[in-house]
């Protein structure tokens, strides 16, 4: 049993390293008070990103605590994306709330919580283990969409990310006790074998797993579960918007893959229908909501409501190809949404932040490279070959058409096409309209290098996607042994 122990400590190592730095952070900071900020602010991502690499060093896999934990190259390499997303994130908010004269060291170690409750979801391999952190991510991302007090618009983002989210969460409580209750455990192994030994034709059963589907689906925006995403978006503080386009999205990705390919496969044909509706939706809504959209904050909500219909279509062929494909198109996803917000972050006019589209006039000619990184991301997110987006989008719909998903594949091109006028309109904006008056020229800065890194990463993905594609195989692998 000691040696048993032991194990469950070496497994959940990065877990346990994240958890205790936080708390001496906290400690540091209530005690230092406001002059801590900045040091805790650095040392705050520097201990995501050690995180990171201890998730590697050594690389181990396995089950913990009781089954209640597990680790494999699938929540190795989501948990890796999202560190490295929250790290970012965390960098690339100094600046704005110090603007805003909002900075305080709570900020990061709010955002290490959350980023917490993330790896404790991605790592879940029972239906209590998963609510608890959902829960640990969801109360601290409730808290930093109204961190910024003074501003009407956060403070009702907060609100109601708060309201739908309990809501959200209390559905998937029902349908983890329908689960519980039909199949006579909550453990995932539990929940598989019932489910072979013919629980799933029990409707309760099924019941119980559309609540849950329905609760992660809020979580990562999909169709009909996105109506918190475009003002909790534009509420929000615009570095919190960028941690909410892209680990909170990975995590519960991450969870929804984990739960439905691992416990719920037996349910296969009854899953897939509901993923595939979703999705189809998720692209439609994405793709033409966005067409009248002029905050651009707003723009990227219904943009990743697209996204997510994308991901889900690669979930919904249910095959290793598809999880392949969504682990590629994550990953591509994190590097142009966070080049794309750390370019937003940039956007003042005599020290104002500005959101709306028609601001970016003319910035070809007064800030060339911004407008360039731009490009490349608008061209990547709208799946121009040969860019990034384009492979992501490709390997999704080509794993689609294998499952024999042909109208969802298709409907998932043509949305596609439509998106591309909003994410060609910016380039339009920037490159052919007259400017207003120039934006203020950005000092090189975090936000500036997130911008410029990304473009080149962008760049380097779309001639040479082989190495990140081969990561993501080894990823899948696990879920098809």
């Amino acid at each position: 049993m000691m040696i048993l122990g032991l194990e469950s400590w070496v497994l959940a190592r990065p877990e346990i390293f994240l958890a205790a730095a936080t708390a001496l952070l906290l400690i540091y900071g209530v005690v230092r008070g406001e002059v801590a900020t900045p040091f805790v602010s650095v040392m705050t991502s520097v201990v995501l990103l050690v995180t990171a690499v201890l998730l590697f060093m050594p690389y181990r896999e396995g089950t913990a605590f009781a089954s209640l934990f597990i680790v494999d190259r699938l929540t190795t390499t989501m948990k890796a994306l999202v560190l490295v997303g929250s790290a970012i994130a965390i960098l690339m908010s100094r600046a704005y709330f110090e603007q805003v004269k909002a900075w305080r060291f709570e900020y990061p170690l709010l955002v290490a919580l959350a980023t917490l409750g993330m790896m404790l979801m991605i790592s879940a391999n029972d239906l209590m283990a998963l609510y608890v952190g959902l829960e640990l991510q969801s109360l601290a991302l409730y808290v930093i969409a109204a961190f910024q007090r003074d501003s009407v618009r956060s403070t009702e983002a907060g609100v109601k990310y708060f309201v739908l989210g309990s809501v959200a969460s209390g559905m998937l409580l029902f349908g983890a006790s329908l689960i519980y209750g039909f199949c006579g455990g909550t453990a995932f192994v539990q929940i598989s074998r019932a489910l072979l030994d013919g629980k799933g034709a029990e409707i309760g059963t099924t019941i119980g797993l559309v609540f849950v589907v329905a609760g992660l689906a809020f979580k990562v925006s999909a169709v009909p579960f996105h109506m918190w995403t475009p003002d909790v978006y534009e509420g929000a503080p615009t570095p919190v918007t960028a941690l909410f386009a892209v680990a909170p999205k990975i995590a519960a990705m991450s969870l929804l893959v984990s739960v439905l390919m691992g416990p719920f496969k037996p349910l296969f044909v009854q899953w897939q229908q509901i993923i595939v509706v979703a999705s189809v939706l998720s692209m439609a809504l994405g793709a033409f909501a966005a067409l009248r959209q002029q905050n651009i904050k707003r723009l990227m909500a219904y943009s990743s409501i697209g996204n997510v219909g994308y991901v889900l279509l690669g979930l919904a062929s249910g095959s290793e190809k598809g999880i392949e494909a969504v682990v590629f198109y994550l990953a591509i996803y994190l590097v142009m949404t966070l080049g794309v917000f750390a370019t937003i972050l940039m956007m003042k006019r005599r020290d104002v932040m500005l959101e709306n589209i028609s601001d970016l006039g003319g910035l070809a000619r007064n800030q060339p490279m911004m407008a360039f990184a731009m490009l490349i991301f608008m061209f990547s997110l709208a799946g121009i070959p040969p860019l990034a987006g384009f492979w992501g989008k490709l390997y999704i719909f080509i794993a689609a058409v294998e499952a024999k998903l042909y109208i969802p594949a298709v409907l998932g091109v043509l949305a596609s096409v439509v998106a591309s006028y909003y994410y060609l309109r910016i380039v339009k904006v920037m490159y052919f309209d007259e400017p207003a008056e120039a934006l203020d020229r950005p000092v090189f800065g975090i936000n500036r290098a997130v911008a410029l890194v990304a473009a080149f990463l962008v760049a380097v993905f779309s001639l040479l996607p082989q190495p990140l594609s081969l990561i993501a195989a080894a990823a899948a692998k696990g879920l098809f042994p």
